[in-house]
């Protein structure tokens, strides 16, 4: 049975790269993979502080489940992403996102 590489599957079901549709697809995992990071960096945070989800909810006037979600790269938004780090008491308006860099927000 042949094996295929990463590079070969993308290329026959989504397109070679330079191509519009590869390009998409590329941009859209760079922009899942950085809202995931994100959400990574939140949760890191949070524990550090040892508040539950629930805890942090509160103090950004969430459910837990929108806590879960954001953690874990889904529903991020600017605007969100300014009301965690307010409640997780950040006093620069910038995130560590580790090779990424930093991440200035306001």
């Amino acid at each position: 049975m042949k094996q295929y590489g990463h590079d070969e599957i993308l290329n026959k079901y989504v397109g070679q790269k330079g191509t519009t549709k590869r390009d998409q697809f590329d941009q859209a995992v760079r922009v899942e993979v950085e809202a995931y990071r994100i959400g990574e960096a939140i949760k890191t945070t949070r524990l550090k502080q040892h508040l539950t989800q629930d805890q942090l909810g509160a103090l950004v006037g969430v459910q837990k489940a929108q806590i879960s979600k954001i953690e874990s790269g889904r529903s991020i938004t600017y605007a969100t992403i300014v009301k965690v780090f307010k409640a997780l008491g950040a006093t620069s308006a910038s995130m560590d996102l580790g090779h990424l860099g930093r991440v200035d927000l306001w």
